[in-house]
């Protein structure tokens, strides 16, 4: 499995956990986020797939940040239509989609998307847009039958990798990890990613 640790804003932070080399670093352009990223960290980021997590933004912005933070995916958080997820893979854009789920996935909403996105997200419902550190029923993924690979978010401890794995689902490509490794909102916990890096 892939690992993507999302959240990140500090720049000593960034580069600590930039040495134990993740496939994937989320930054969060959200206001409402306490992990919202203000300006763009003077680090070296060429090696990680930076993603860009948005809810809800306008091409523009998105576009914009892309730009300016060097984004190699835009992860859609919120009710994108699926108009502008069109829109934006025609730019060329690598395009994660996010269903925040309780107890069932909406696997009809996600046929009309899974043409122009790279990967779906699933996370926890809550009014937040992720970050809570909350658990869904991980059993809901064996109704999962479609072809685009995902990753798994939500609460996800190290105690809970083995869990994941008996799974057995061949879509699940990679797992998100946030506030359970945190010292402090957008403070990640370095020695405790790279105990989860080591399992994986």
């Amino acid at each position: 499995m892939k690992l993507k640790v999302c959240g990140m804003r500090e720049v000593d932070n960034i580069r600590d956990l930039l040495a134990l080399k993740p496939d994937y670093m989320g930054m969060i352009f959200y206001e409402k986020s306490p992990r919202h990223v203000l300006q763009r960290p003077e680090v070296d980021l060429s090696g990680v797939q930076k993603v860009g997590v948005f809810v809800n933004a306008s091409d523009e912005e998105m576009i914009e940040k892309a730009r300016t933070y060097g984004l190699n995916l835009l992860q859609l958080h919120g009710e994108e239509p699926v108009a502008q997820v069109q829109r934006l893979k025609k730019l060329g854009f690598e395009l994660i989609k996010v269903f925040s789920v309780t107890n069932h996935l909406p696997i009809a909403m996600m046929e009309a998307y899974a043409p122009y996105v790279d990967y779906f997200l699933f996370d926890t419902k809550t009014p937040a847009y992720g970050g809570s550190g909350e658990k869904f029923d991980w059993k809901i993924l064996k109704d999962y039958n479609l072809d685009k690979p995902f990753f798994l978010s939500g609460g996800i401890e190290l105690e809970d990798i083995d869990t994941i794995r008996q799974l057995g689902i061949t879509q699940l490509y990679a797992i998100d990890v946030n506030s359970r490794f945190e010292l402090a909102p957008a403070l990640k916990d370095i020695k405790k990613i790279e105990a989860l890096k080591s399992r994986l």
